[in-house]
């Protein structure tokens, strides 16, 4: 994913149709003289829908389109001719996307199979013909109905990246090196924190032609559920992944400390976080010796873990065994 194509968040004004006007209309023909109504109903307006569409994976094709406007309905005609309904507009949109209020925050929907359609902003009805208002008192009704007026108000798309396996662990970690390693993805890889500013997605291929998806999420640091540096712009990410893979150095002065920090930054920002399925890898194991592996294996926390190196290829298939043993 080229960082400039990767869009995970949007905020749109929608407008959605107004509903035609009902017709206000009496039968007229060469053998009728005062026939009785015939107004047809108006049209509905148009519906402002997103549709998921697993070919996407991101909302770029929205970032630049900041007013989405449905059509009108037609007013309606003599001869009990319903006026046209207004086009929908339909959105196409990555499974994953999350579609919110933006006044009040609140989630409307999630979008998770492909060709799931939601409403997003409904059109208005369109208005009765005075046909509808004859009785036995009044054959002769000289009113129809307005149209509902469309609404317009302003939505937020926010994307939650669908994956088997999250990346987890602070700037540095070793998270796209080992994506590059094991998929064919190629994210951005430098020796300096937050290289990764966009989440990256590869496919991991595993034994008899299975594969599963794999995200590298841009890395976390203390206070991260409070906005601190990318903060929760990319913790979304990690709510749709089914396992989580902590990912921390062998370098590290305190593996145990760092991999709590990270926990307890998914807590706080989501405690069903805790729920999933979490595996620990020990990377860089290339740059310690073997002293320094069994040293640290005695202060490991509690957790399923694997010693890995993605220079060397030390224990990647093993740590593939593992993930496909968790997500299957």
């Amino acid at each position: 994913m080229a960082d400039s194509n990767f869009v995970d968040y949007v905020k749109i004004c929608c407008r959605s149709g107004k509903g035609g006007a009902g017709c206000m209309h009496f039968h007229r023909d060469k053998h009728t003289a005062k026939g009785g109504p015939d107004g047809g109903d108006g049209g509905k307006g148009g519906s402002i829908i997103l549709r998921g569409n697993s070919q996407l994976w991101t909302l770029l094709h929205l970032k630049y389109r900041k007013h989405v406007i449905a059509e009108p309905g037609a007013v309606g005609e003599s001869a009990l001719r319903k006026g046209k309904d207004g086009k929908n507009e339909i959105l196409d949109v990555p499974l994953g996307t999350v579609a919110k209020d933006a006044e009040t925050g609140e989630i409307l929907f999630e979008i998770t199979e492909h060709g799931q359609e939601f409403v997003l902003l409904a059109g208005g009805r369109g208005g009765l013909g005075n046909n509808h208002f004859k009785s036995a008192t009044n054959q002769a009704p000289r009113h129809s109905q307005p149209g509902e007026e469309g609404k317009e108000e302003w939505k937020i798309l926010e994307l939650k990246i669908l994956a088997d396996v999250g990346l987890v662990g602070f700037p540095n970690a070793g998270k796209s090196t080992l994506l590059s390693v094991v998929s064919a993805a190629k994210p951005e890889i430098a020796d300096y924190p937050f290289t990764t500013i966009v989440p990256n997605l590869g496919i991991v291929e595993y034994r008899d032609f299975r594969s599963f998806v794999m995200a590298d999420i841009p890395g976390i640091i203390e206070g991260a559920h409070e906005g601190k540096g990318l903060g929760t712009r990319f913790l979304r990410h990690i709510e749709r992944n089914a396992t989580l893979l902590f990912m921390v150095p062998a370098t590290s002065p305190n593996i145990k400390e760092e991999y709590n920090i990270l926990m307890k930054e998914l807590k706080l920002y989501n405690k069903e976080l805790g729920k999933k399925s979490k595996l620990l890898a020990i990377t860089k194991c290339d740059l310690v010796d073997e002293e320094r592996i069994a040293e640290i294996k005695k202060e490991l926390p509690r957790i399923q873990h694997v010693f890995i190196s993605s220079a060397t290829g030390r224990g990647i298939d093993k740590l593939k065994d593992k993930l496909w043993e968790m997500i299957s």
